[in-house]
């Protein structure tokens, strides 16, 4: 993801991440059981930031579990938290944790499914 997410460029990403879903899918017959957005290279986001993941998570087949990773101590995890979102989004500090804890959740289902991590 950019280093900021803003007015100026959120709308012009929810295309670019749904794109790069949907040829995930097409290129894989398996369904897509995860979509992590990597947000520790964004050093700012506004109330776009948050609008950008909710519509992501809304253009998301029901099946398909949105993560966002942000550093602790950066402006969007702070973000996330005022508003609210990180009560309906799940939020790591790190992709490896994000990935770690989606192999302990996906232990049970078959080994067809895929991941794909946007950052």
């Amino acid at each position: 993801m950019p280093s900021d997410i803003d007015f100026c460029n959120a709308a012009g990403l929810l295309p670019l991440i749904t794109a790069a879903v949907d040829q995930h899918v097409d290129q894989h017959s398996d369904d897509l059981r995860l979509l992590v957005l990597d947000l520790t290279a964004t050093r700012f986001m506004d109330s776009q930031g948050v609008r950008l993941i909710v519509a992501v998570r809304r253009r998301l087949p029901g099946h398909t579990r949105l993560r966002v990773v942000a550093a602790p101590k950066g402006v969007p995890s702070r973000v996330l938290e005022l508003t609210g979102l990180r009560r309906d989004v799940p939020v790591y500090d790190n992709l490896a944790e994000a990935l770690r804890e989606e192999s302990r959740d996906g232990s049970e289902r078959d080994g067809g499914e895929r991941e794909c991590g946007l950052g």
